[in-house]
């Protein structure tokens, strides 16, 4: 009777440990996606969203494992104590177990009926009926009680992103000013209506779709094009939800609001292709399923030779619960020691699945590039020097936090610049800066505010601010009293780490991409600096997805890294979707996996990590069939009866246990 008691023990404990340890890595994950800058931005409801969708909301179907787990738990009460104590105990226990196997009938009747399937529980199904007619009260009880423990844990490993990340709009504004009889009034965004006027002011989101009809702006649209150079707008032009004002201000006529814009669309987009995720099985849940056939049709031949007890005990050498037990166990504890290099792994299938990738894609802007471009060239005219043009520029930016703006001011930090104060009454921002500098006006923007401001610009600066743009560089004018004095050029910063990383991908035989929506010839120059095979350049928002489906056609299995929304779509098609912390909300609600660090140092680990966990799934695998098959040969030839089977049972999840937990115990040394 030894086994009984410590498989119950072993089991519950090494169970409970796990679905321990995964609640840990939730809560732990929730926490670390969002900064403390993030939460405060947050509206009270928004927060308090997040806090019922990642710690109090459970699905239906999570409901419905934790009643029959509650039953099932019952069940084997009765049948334990009937054992220990008092035999007619357990009797109560049958009828219990007959209620606690109802959704085991369920699946077993769903798979034959629609889905033409002989999955494991039909073999479950047979099991229970057999083993309650032939008196097997407490085996029966106990195997309920195991089902629904493998159910918790693989409903906790499942897709859980929608539970535990702020979806698109939670970073999108509640409130705009609307203006109304050239009145500017506070109104909810969700009551605008098309062809309202609203006001965005410099450091403002844009809460809709539409054109200006009042005034000028630089705007970041990065995160919806993918563009790190700001862009200028005027009256009369089309501006997106989710876009940034960096300088200036704008009277905007709505055209599309809430879920009309194109950010929200986007976002639907990915509402719906969630249904296809879901319907993806996990390799071992495949694997289990092709033990049913082989495994009824040995129960079978055991019925017809040995007898029924036999045949019960056949079919409780079928240890699919173990491979799920285990395995899950195996996925969590490589999750937990990812998350302790900085990895957050969102959906355990991408571990898997990083070991069939062959083609790594980055998106560049953002990704192989940081935010912030860096000052690489001051162009001078008219007898000034390069230092008095960098403080001039530094000393009008100064207040501003637009990367441009952040590139400048670290330039002249660089060089030890001290900035001149500034009239605080002279200074007017629109397409660029104005301020007063000791007695002087200095002017610091684009092409377009030169222009503006009548600013004269020589033909050599304006020849070289051609081959900047062409090399997908920006460029920032500056003039002193009317008079162009210099040009700033500004290149794309490379992250400093990206370059050993391609490499170590191409050692390990991967193909690399660069998909941008850049020129030509900077995609290329990048493509070549950083040692990529190929490059994809003036590529729309909407076309990355298809050239990601395009590989895949050709064979290609894709692991697409990307940081904004024009890249969440592309995430969502390509097998394996990476996006550092930081990036785009929707970016990162997407992708399966999130690098913490903000950079991309752990991209190699990362694959390495998934091939140490590929080997040991086989082995958790291994532990489960290689007894199994010992217990079904002991039936056949050596009389070896249920409590035999159990044994090995036993053996089996001891092992497959020690496996999952080897991880972490080298990963303590």
């Amino acid at each position: 009777m030894l086994p009984i008691p410590l498989l119950f023990a072993s089991s519950a404990v090494g169970v409970y440990a796990s679905i321990k340890a995964y609640k840990k890595i939730i809560v732990k994950k929730s926490q670390a996606f969002l900064s403390n800058a993030d939460k405060q931005a947050l509206e009270p409801q928004t927060k308090k969203m997040l806090t019922v969708t990642s710690e109090d909301e459970i699905s239906q179907l999570e409901q419905e494992t934790n009643h029959y787990l509650s039953v099932s738990s019952v069940a084997l009460g009765f049948a334990g104590a009937g054992i220990l104590f008092f035999p007619p105990l357990t009797l109560l226990s049958v009828p219990i177990s007959i209620y606690a196997a109802l959704p085991i009938f369920k699946a077993a009747y769903k798979g034959i009926t629609e889905e033409h399937k002989l999955k494991v529980a039909v073999i479950d199904s047979v099991a229970i009926i057999a083993g309650l007619m032939t008196g097997y009260y407490f085996i029966m009880a106990f195997s309920s009680f195991i089902y629904f423990l493998a159910a918790k844990l693989l409903d906790k490993t499942r897709d859980t992103t929608r539970k535990n990340l702020v979806n698109i709009f939670s970073d999108q504004p509640r409130f705009v000013w609307l203006v109304k009889n050239g009145v500017e009034i506070e109104t909810p965004v969700d009551e605008l209506q098309v062809g309202d006027i609203v006001v965005v002011n410099a450091g403002e989101m844009i809460p809709v779709d539409g054109m200006i009809t009042k005034g000028m702006a630089t705007i970041d649209q990065q995160a919806l094009t993918g563009e790190a150079q700001p862009d200028e707008k005027v009256v009369g032009d089309q501006v997106l939800a989710a876009s940034i004002v960096l300088t200036g201000q704008i009277h905007i006529k709505v055209e599309k609001a809430g879920v009309a814009t194109i950010a929200a669309q986007i976002g639907e987009v990915l509402n719906r292709t969630t249904e296809f995720e879901m319907s993806l099985q996990t390799r071992n849940e495949e694997m289990s399923e092709k033990t049913v056939l082989p495994t009824l049709a040995t129960g079978a031949l055991a019925l017809s030779t040995l007898g029924v007890y036999s045949a019960v005990a056949v079919l409780s050498s079928n240890f699919s619960e173990i491979i799920r037990i285990t395995t899950s166990m195996g996925m969590l504890n490589f999750i937990n020691l990812a998350s302790k290099k900085g990895i957050l792994i969102k959906d355990g299938r991408s571990l898997e699945l990083l070991n069939q990738i062959d083609t790594v894609v980055f998106d560049k802007t953002g990704t192989l590039t940081l935010e912030q471009p860096h000052l690489s060239q001051i162009y001078i005219c008219n007898g000034v020097t390069e230092n008095e043009v960098l403080r001039y520029a530094a000393a009008a930016e100064y207040k501003q936090k637009h990367p441009v703006a952040k590139a400048i001011l670290q330039a002249a930090n660089e060089g030890s610049l001290e900035l001149p104060e500034i009239d605080e009454s002279q200074y007017e921002i629109g397409y660029g800066i104005k301020v007063k500098i000791n007695d002087q006006i200095i002017q610091v923007g684009s092409h377009r505010f030169m222009e503006v401001e009548k600013i004269a610009i020589p033909v050599e600066i304006l020849t070289l601010q051609k081959n900047s743009h062409e090399q997908g560089y920006s460029t920032v004018y500056v003039a002193r009293d009317k008079q162009l004095v210099g040009m700033l050029e500004l290149h794309p910063t490379i992250r400093p780490e990206a370059k050993k990383i391609i490499q170590q991908l191409q050692q390990r035989h991967l193909s690399t991409y660069i998909i941008s929506g850049d020129h030509e010839q900077p995609t290329k120059q990048l493509a070549e600096k950083l040692g990529i095979d190929n490059y994809f350049a003036n590529t729309l928002p909407q076309d990355k997805a298809n050239l990601i489906v395009q590989l895949q056609q050709e064979g290609k299995s894709v692991c697409f890294i990307g940081d904004g929304i024009n890249d969440s779509i592309a995430l969502k098609k390509a097998e394996v979707s990476i996006s550092l912390r930081g990036a785009s909300t929707v970016a990162t609600d997407t992708a399966q996996i999130i690098l913490m660090d903000k950079n991309l140092t752990q991209l190699a680990y990362l694959f390495e990590h998934a091939k140490l966990f590929e080997n040991n799934q086989k082995s958790s695998l291994a532990s489960a069939f290689v007894p199994g098959v010992i217990s079904v040969g002991g039936i056949f030839f050596l009389h070896f009866g249920v409590f035999s089977a159990l044994l090995l049972y036993n053996v089996s999840l001891f092992a497959g246990v020690g496996n999952a937990l080897l991880p972490l115990i080298k990963g303590s040394k």
